[in-house]
C-alpha cells in the first residue's frame, strides 16, 4: 500500500510499504477513504517531537470503511462506514473507566511524555505520533490497523459526507473539550490563542455553548478574518498588537474574560531567550501563550489548554496564576467521550466543522500538502487528503 512516512525534519515521502495485518481478536483493518494533515503533525514534520523513526507512518485523523475484522470485535463489521478516535483506549482500564479515556494505561507501550514520571503509567496510544505514544503506524495511508475497535470507531450514516465527519477524529472533539473545559456558556467571554485548526473548532464549539464575546489572538491575517466572518470572533493580530492581554483587558473594564484558551502550545512565538534557551534544550515548550493566557482572564477564571506542551517552560508565572485564583484545565482529548454527541450536532446542523477546509489532495500528494500548510501558502486552513 501507499502510505506517507517520516525520514527525518521536514521530510516526509509518500511510499509502498507492507499492507496492515489482524494481530489481536479485537482489531480491525480500515480502508482509509480521508485523512487529514494536524498542526499536530507539523510538531513531528518539524522534528521537535522525540522518539520518531524513519519510515513510521503518520497521520492520526482519518475514517474510512471497514475492510476485515477480528474474531473478537463486536462493534462494527466488514462495510460499515467509521471514524477512528485519535487516542487508542481499551475501555476497562482505572482510566477509562472514568471516561479519561487518553489516560488509558494498556494501549501504550511507550514511556509517555512525563519528565518526572517515576511509577506512574503512561498516558494513552496515539494513531502516528511517535514511540513515545506506542509507535502505531497512523492513518495517512490507504489502510491502516485499528486496535481495541470496540471502543474507538463510531459508524457513520450514509447521509453524512466524509469532510462532514473527519473531524470527530480529533480537531472537532479537542475544540470542544476546551470550550467545555473552559466552563463555557450562554454570556460567557472568552479568548483563543491560535486561529488554527485546533483553534477555530473551539471558536465553533464556543458560538455553540453560548459564549456572547469571542476574542481569537494569531498573526496570520486571512485566519483571524475567517474566524471573524465565520464564528463572529473579535480578531487581534499579535504583528500589530504587541500586547494582546492588555488589550482585552481595556476590552472587559480591566478584568479579562471569563476564560481562556491556549491552541498554540509548545511552539508560541517566544521571545528571544526562550528561543536560545530551547536551541541549547533547557526549554522543552515557549511560555509566551499561556504568559498571555494567565494575564488575560478574569480573578476565579479557566485556563483551558489544548495546545501540546512538554518539558520545561520558562517565565510560567505561576504566581500569577495563584494571585488570580485561576483554574488550569488541559491534557489530551477524550475523544470517545464527546464523539456521539458532536455526531448528533453535526447531524442536525449545528456544527458544520468542514467549512475550514480549503485544500483538498491525493495522498500522492501530501508532501506537498504538508508543505503548503506548513508555510500557510495559499491561504491555507486545512489540507484533506484522499487515498
Amino acid at each position: 500500500m501507499l502510505a506517507l512516512t517520516y525520514q527525518g525534519s521536514k521530510d516526509v515521502r509518500v511510499e509502498t510499504v507492507p499492507d496492515p495485518v489482524l494481530m489481536a481478536d479485537d482489531d480491525i483493518i480500515l480502508r482509509v477513504t480521508a485523512t487529514a494533515i494536524c498542526g499536530s503533525d507539523l510538531h513531528i514534520y518539524r522534528g521537535k517531537i522525540p522518539m520518531m523513526k524513519d519510515g513510521d507512518i503518520l497521520g492520526h485523523e482519518f475514517m474510512g470503511v471497514v475492510e476485515d475484522v477480528g474474531v473478537g470485535v463486536t462493534r462494527v463489521q466488514r462495510g460499515d462506514r467509521v471514524v477512528i478516535p485519535f487516542v487508542i483506549a481499551c475501555g476497562a482500564c482505572f482510566y477509562c473507566n472514568k471516561s479519561l479515556f487518553a489516560g488509558c494505561e494498556n494501549t501504550n507501550p511507550g514511556r509517555g511524555a512525563i519528565l518526572n514520571k517515576k511509577s506512574a503509567t503512561a498516558g494513552a496510544g496515539l494513531f502516528g505520533y511517535s514511540h513515545l505514544y506506542g509507535g502505531y503506524p497512523g492513518g495517512q495511508a490507504e489502510f491502516v490497523r485499528v486496535p481495541k475497535a470496540n471502543v474507538g470507531p463510531i459508524k457513520i450514516p450514509d447521509v453524512l459526507s466524509d469532510e462532514q465527519v473527519l473531524f470527530l477524529s480529533d480537531i472537532l472533539p479537542t475544540g470542544y473539550q476546551a470550550a467545555v473545559n473552559a466552563q463555557l456558556g450562554p454570556g460567557s467571554s472568552v479568548a483563543i490563542l491560535g486561529a488554527g485548526p485546533v483553534g477555530l473548532m473551539a471558536a465553533a464549539s464556543a458560538k455553540f455553548l453560548g459564549a456572547e464575546k469571542i476574542f481569537m489572538i494569531d498573526h496570520h491575517a486571512y485566519r483571524l478574518a475567517f474566524a471573524r466572518d465565520t464564528y463572529g470572533v473579535i480578531p487581534i493580530n499579535f504583528d500589530e498588537d504587541d500586547d494582546p492581554a492588555d488589550t482585552i483587558l481595556k476590552a472587559t473594564g480591566g478584568h479579562g474574560v471569563d476564560a481562556t484558551i491556549d491552541a498554540v502550545g509548545f511552539e508560541a512565538k517566544g521571545s528571544a531567550l526562550e528561543s536560545a534557551l530551547t536551541a541549547v534544550k533547557l526549554e522543552g515548550s515557549s511560555g509566551q501563550a499561556l504568559r498571555q493566557c494567565i494575564a488575560a482572564t478574569r480573578r476565579g477564571g479557566v485556563v483551558s489548554v489544548p495546545g501540546v506542551y512538554a518539558g520545561f517552560i520558562h517565565g510560567f508565572l505561576f504566581g500569577d496564576a495563584f494571585e488570580k485564583g485561576l483554574i488550569f484545565k488541559m491534557g489530551q482529548t477524550h475523544a470517545q467521550l464527546y464523539m456521539p454527541e458532536l455526531l448528533e450536532h453535526i447531524g442536525n446542523g449545528m456544527l458544520k466543522p468542514e467549512v475550514i477546509i480549503t485544500h483538498r489532495m491525493p495522498l500522492s500528494d501530501a508532501r506537498k500538502g504538508y508543505e503548503i500548510f506548513e508555510k500557510k501558502e495559499q491561504d491555507c486552513r486545512k489540507v484533506v487528503l484522499t487515498p
